[in-house]
């Protein structure tokens, strides 16, 4: 049985994965974290991380990008793993992570989807086929009105699985307005879009002369993303210190 706590409890996506997890018959939920004590849960909710004093094996957090800080320093000092899903990240924050990463098991994902993990696979063999043979490449994303952060970790995530393929060679291009030339070659656009109630989607474009590719991924529920993150959990509960990805999930 793994147990784990949840940081973030009682956001959107956390009741979801409070929700999945309680149905899967190898997790268990020890305790949650969440400022917000809205929502009445049948485990102990903590409003700050260093006031959890529930044993469990893994972290899962859904939390925002504020409360990392205080997350990774739990983890370091009770070496707990953590499955880390919040994005917006800053530079720091994600030089921290690595630090931590020396000392215990922290798994991050900006989608905890199988399959944008694997779509992130089919881009890296696809992007130097293309890309020598002259294709331009852009991203489309659209999220609901309420996410924070734009562009969305997951296209950051995709447009770099483009760019490592590529020997890091191309610019990310995130907005056109104030510019009047044609497009140049060497470069990743990327677009965000924000409506509605739209969980997420992706489209990878890469456009040639006389035809197009596009790589598409729809989520249609948040149940796809706390799917992955309880499926991530169990993968790392009990796991040496490191750097962990989905793709070590996915590949078992």
């Amino acid at each position: 049985m793994t147990r784990i706590i949840i940081h973030g409890c009682n956001g959107r996506m956390g009741q979801v994965i409070s929700r999945m997890a309680a149905e899967d018959p190898e997790t268990e939920v020890a305790a949650g974290v969440d400022v917000s004590d809205h929502i009445v849960n049948p485990y102990p909710v903590f409003d700050s991380i260093g006031k959890c004093d529930v044993q469990a094996d893994v972290i899962i957090d859904f939390a925002s990008a504020q409360a990392v800080d205080g997350l990774l320093s739990f983890c370091e000092e009770k070496k707990m793993p953590c499955v880390l899903c919040t994005t917006g990240l800053s530079e720091a924050q994600l030089r921290r992570v690595e630090e931590v990463s020396g000392k215990v098991a922290i798994l991050r994902s900006a989608n905890m989807s199988v399959g944008i993990n694997l779509l992130l696979k089919l881009l890296a063999e696809a992007a130097p086929v293309l890309a020598a043979a002259g294709f331009d490449m852009e991203i489309v994303e659209k999220h609901h009105n309420r996410k924070l952060d734009a562009p969305s970790g997951t296209a950051l995530a995709l447009a770099d699985a483009l760019n490592g393929a590529l020997d890091q060679s191309y610019e990310y291009v995130y907005d056109r307005s104030g510019r009047r030339e044609s497009r140049p070659t060497g470069e990743i656009g990327i677009s965000a879009v924000r409506g509605g109630t739209i969980v997420g989607e992706h489209d990878v474009i890469f456009a040639g002369t006389d035809e197009v590719i596009t790589f598409s991924h729809s989520a249609y529920s948040r149940e796809v993303f706390a799917k992955g993150a309880v499926q991530a959990a169990k993968y790392l509960a009990g796991k040496p210190a490191g750097y962990y990805h989905m793709s070590d999930v996915i590949d078992g």
